[in-house]
């Protein structure tokens, strides 16, 4: 593949933004990678020949045709709140920062559509302000991050104990995307097929716009729970999870020292104590009062989520990779993992886990349900980094304890979340969507090993 200076790329489509002082090219080609030892030490210095914002389609594919003619690699770019490296280019070309392209389509009951780079704040908003509905899921970067972003290499966040991942059938309910081509083709997906481009890193097709399902807008409270015992605390979070008449967002449980490393909270986190992040319904208050001193602990903190929101930062920025974030921002020796455990055995795994990696590896867990709807939780423990080595051997003995590890410490798409070979329409939709194979090139094992003439034969 070849690639160009900058400057020629807006010599050859000048009517395009195209950013071209070289620090923010720099910039755009990152993103939150550095979480990773692993990924630092791989990706550190790698960046695009140039970067452009497209705010119209016509914007799109006139990038997206000049790729293909010239045959360019094209990597797909939404606020870089990633952590996998899926934004940075492997192979240089052209980044394609998609933050411009960002409108609210149309709203109806139960159901939103706008274009991938709205940011994840700004439609909620705009749902909340005009109808009374909300997104089902909002990740800790929901300020920033961007609803393609999320799509195409996010899980869901905040809202998943109650809706699942993304990836639950009924969440995402279709997709406009534009094939890379000469001539490129725009093609609506429905639900199942617009899920084949779902954590795909933007490898196999231009996403363009998403269809989502709602939920109905609710006034949140945030609570924070404090507990002696790190068991007493999890069975808490569990127990909240479980209750069907509560109405919550998020649920998470943080091991001590974790919430040390959350010095914007320390008056409500008191030393050596193991805290549950809450965001509930405000009817549910006297509810979760009574569930924590059931199980030993206390309420320590509570404030409506519209104050914690406009005053800064809600308890959603500090779950999830926020969690990650926010350590490293006091231990730069930590890193992270991301588990999934058996629903019905989550609890028993999870204290299994805590007790074999006592201090090395440091307990986070989200409360979700999962694709099917079982209550279960995952996790992003914080791993006090050594070697590459020992980072490995935890990530074994994870799996051999049956924890599914997604593995964030690699740029592949079949050695991370997706957990092993590519299925065939996932390829097949790599092949309709771009022939010549120059979507974010190198993030996926198998279109190597393929080779772009066969796969257009």
């Amino acid at each position: 593949m070849t690639s160009s200076p900058s400057p020629s790329f807006a010599e050859q489509l000048p009517t395009l933004d195209w950013v071209t002082d070289a620090l923010k090219v720099a910039r755009l080609s990152q993103d939150f990678f550095w979480f990773s030892p692993v990924l630092k030490r791989q990706l550190q210095g790698l960046r695009a020949d140039g970067v452009v914002r497209p705010r119209t389609e016509d914007d799109v594919r006139q990038i997206a045709s000049f790729c293909a003619r010239n045959r360019l690699p094209l990597t797909l770019r939404g606020a870089g709140t990633g952590n996998y490296g899926q934004s940075v280019p492997l192979q240089g070309g052209i980044v394609m920062d998609m933050s411009a392209f960002n409108g609210l389509l149309w709203q109806r009951p139960g159901v939103a559509r706008a274009q991938a780079g709205i940011r994840l704040g700004d439609f909620n908003r705009l749902l909340q302000d005009g109808s009374g509905q909300e997104l089902r899921w909002l990740p800790s970067t929901y300020r920033s991050a961007t609803l393609g972003g999320l799509f195409s290499g996010g899980f869901g966040g905040a809202g998943s104990i109650t809706y699942g991942p993304l990836a639950a059938p009924g969440n995402i309910l279709g997709a406009k995307v534009m094939t890379l081509e000469e001539h490129p083709q725009v093609i609506e997906l429905r639900g199942a097929e617009a899920m084949r481009l779902h954590h795909m890193w933007g490898t196999n097709g231009i996403v363009l716009e998403i269809e989502v399902a709602l939920a109905p807008a609710h006034e949140w409270l945030e609570s924070i729970g404090v507990f002696d015992d790190f068991e007493a605390a999890l069975r808490f979070a569990d127990a909240v999870a479980r209750n069907p008449g509560l109405v919550k967002k998020e649920v998470a449980v943080l091991a001590d020292p974790i919430p040390a490393y959350l010095t914007a909270l320390k008056a409500h986190l008191p030393a050596h104590r193991h805290a549950v992040l809450l965001v509930h319904a405000a009817s549910g208050e006297s509810t979760v009062e009574a569930l924590a001193a059931a199980h030993g602990g206390a309420i320590s903190y509570r404030q409506s989520h519209a104050e914690a929101q406009a005053g800064g930062h809600t308890l959603i920025e500090y779950a999830w990779n926020h969690t990650t974030l926010h350590a490293l921002k006091v231990d730069k020796g930590l890193t992270y993992l991301q588990t999934a455990f058996i629903p019905g055995q989550h609890i028993e795994q999870v204290l299994r886990l805590k007790a074999m990696f006592e201090g090395e590896v440091l307990m986070h867990v989200e409360f979700i349900r999962n694709v099917d709807g079982h209550l279960t939780c995952t996790a992003l423990p914080l791993v006090r980094f050594t070697t590459e080595e020992r980072l490995a051997e935890i990530i074994a003995q994870h799996r051999a304890e049956q924890v599914r590890v997604n593995n964030p410490h690699t740029f592949i798409i079949e050695e991370g979340k997706q957990g092993g070979d590519l299925a065939p329409e996932l390829l097949e939709m790599k092949r309709r969507l771009d022939p010549h194979g120059l979507l974010n090139p190198g993030k996926m094992r198998a279109w190597p090993a393929l080779g772009p003439q066969e796969q257009t034969a």
